[in-house]
């Protein structure tokens, strides 16, 4: 089993529209809302990759209960309510524009104790597990980390995919996975890495302080993989079009289905699938799915080069 952790859920809202443009009235095309966060597409895209997975973290009643219909779940009800993300998908070229609502405040003194306890309980039966999204209000920046610990104690390969302080006090855990974007990366490091080489350079002190890998994705450019033992840069010829809202997400279901898999991964080859991976759910308007057929047909033209440490 892999296990993802969302602690900030939301409700995906995809409006379609033919051109989307600030101060007018738009007629929508098409509605659709599913159950989201970041863990939660996760979760989708590993069911769709043939891995058995559970989600859990913090929601509401009503939110647990719509997800309960689509993916085993096991969820601390801490939430007044659940949140919303919108994203507006222009029909002409792809372009989306999102909206993302910060969610509500945990209602409860020992929810983040009972997420503890309830994810302690889950390791034993865990191959990997990811901790990924925003944290909602109430929720310290140390919860991340602290979950890592006892996934990596429980010798739980882990990716944590968080941001700001969260992202910083995760990369202190020794044998942890980040997985930042170029943001990101620039808030960790203190450095915006235009090239492969500079993302290395930038990421190394990680790696000697005890991070076991960093998969920074650079978007269409494709994604670099730093460890002690090597780096490299993996990318497609030309980068796919359409909604990338939901891609790094596809790429995190394709590390940790390797990392659960393999203890000693072939990072080249699981470099590789992740770019494929996040490529086929590009080409989908709604985030937590791919195009498998996508999948297959980008893997044998992704590119891949080893970089100097």
């Amino acid at each position: 089993m892999i296990l993802t952790v969302t602690m900030n859920p939301a409700y995906d809202m995809t409006y379609r529209v033919e051109q989307f443009e600030r101060g007018r009235v738009h007629r929508v095309l098409s509605v659709e809302q599913r159950i989201g966060g970041k863990g939660i597409n996760v979760a989708r895209v590993l069911n769709q990759l043939g891995r058995y997975t559970r989600a859990t973290g913090f929601a509401d009643y009503a939110f647990a209960a719509a997800a309960e219909l689509e993916l085993p779940v096991d969820f601390v009800h801490a939430l007044p309510w659940v949140r919303r993300t919108l994203v507006i998908s222009e029909s002409d070229d792809g372009t989306a524009t999102s909206l993302w609502e910060p969610g509500a405040r945990v209602n409860g003194p020992y929810a983040v104790d009972q997420l503890m306890v309830r994810v302690t309980g889950l390791l034993p039966d865990t191959n990997g597990m990811v901790v990924s999204g925003s944290l909602p209000g109430g929720v310290g920046p140390q919860v991340p980390a602290k979950l890592v610990r006892a996934a990596l104690a429980a010798g739980v390969p882990t990716i944590c995919d968080v941001d700001g302080r969260a992202l910083e006090l995760a990369a202190e855990v020794p044998g942890v996975v980040l997985m930042p974007n170029g943001e990101e990366l620039h808030r960790l490091t203190g450095m915006t890495p235009e090239t492969p080489e500079q993302t290395v350079a930038a990421v190394r002190p990680l790696i000697d302080r005890g991070v076991r890998a960093v998969i920074a994705t650079r978007g269409g450019a494709g994604m670099v993989a730093i460890t002690a033992d090597g780096a490299w840069s993996a990318s497609l010829p030309e980068p796919m079009t359409g909604n990338p809202t939901g891609a790094g997400d596809a790429a995190a279901a394709a590390v940790i289905a390797a990392l659960a898999a393999d203890p000693k991964p072939d990072w080249p080859g699981l470099l590789v699938d992740a770019v494929a991976t996040s490529a086929a759910a590009v080409v989908i308007p709604v985030a937590g799915e791919i195009d498998r057929a996508v999948r297959t047909q980008l893997t044998p033209d992704v590119v891949v080069t080893e970089l100097s440490t």
